[in-house]
């Protein structure tokens, strides 16, 4: 299967976050995302602020082929956007799990972590689609 980092954690709808320390995480969507939605050309982000709620709507990404809604994996305030996407969405095709970070978290409960899947766990997730 596509690239699937093991210091990542991943949601079962396809978006990953990295503990950046301090309650905060970073959140994406996966190499298998991107790569099932094609060429990417809009983004949506919520705001720098907003409050999220694990497994709530919290943005949408489109492709020349499909739109689909990004999922908050824990729940928190949105601490920092990724502003390069608005200008460049491409950025998610070319580097899911670098540049194309979609939006940080400073969580309100961190153990909802140790609900999010181990790469393993989504690879099995994934193949069994």
């Amino acid at each position: 299967m596509s690239n699937t980092p093991k210091e990542l954690k991943y949601a079962v709808t396809h978006e990953w976050t990295l503990d950046e320390g301090d309650g905060v995480v970073s959140v994406g969507i996966t190499d298998y995302a991107q790569e099932s939605l094609g060429d990417v050309v809009y983004v949506e982000l919520p705001e720098v602020g907003d409050k999220v709620s694990a497994a709530d709507e919290a943005g949408a990404v489109e492709s020349v082929k499909a739109a689909s809604d990004i999922f908050a994996p824990v729940s928190g305030v949105v601490t920092a956007i990724n502003e390069d996407l608005e200008d460049a969405p491409e950025i998610i095709n070319d580097s899911p799990y670098g540049d194309g970070w979609f939006f940080k978290i400073k969580m309100s409960d961190p153990s909802e972590l140790e609900h999010l899947l181990s790469a393993d766990e989504y690879i099995e997730s994934v193949e069994e689609e």
